[in-house]
C-alpha cells in the first residue's frame, strides 16, 4: 500500500483500515504462535509497516487541520 493511496483517503476511511490491519496482524501472529511456522513470512514486515504508514498518514491529516 502506498502513501499516496493513503493520503486520498478520509481519515474515517484510514481509521476502518487501521483496524482492519490491526485484526490482520493479530491473526497473523497468532498462526505463527499455533504453527511454528509462516507461510509467507515477509507478510508480518509488510503489515507493520502498512500500519506505520496510516499512523504516519493520520497524524498528518491532525496537524493539518
Amino acid at each position: 500500500m502506498k502513501g499516496s493511496e493513503l493520503r486520498d483517503q478520509s481519515v474515517q476511511e484510514l481509521q476502518a483500515l487501521l483496524g482492519d490491519k490491526k485484526s490482520e496482524l493479530f491473526e497473523l501472529k497468532n498462526k505463527l504462535q499455533r504453527e511454528k511456522k509462516a507461510d509467507k513470512p515477509h507478510d508480518l514486515k509488510n503489515l507493520k509497516k502498512d500500519i506505520a504508514r496510516i499512523h504516519t498518514i493520520l497524524r498528518e491529516k491532525e496537524l493539518a487541520s
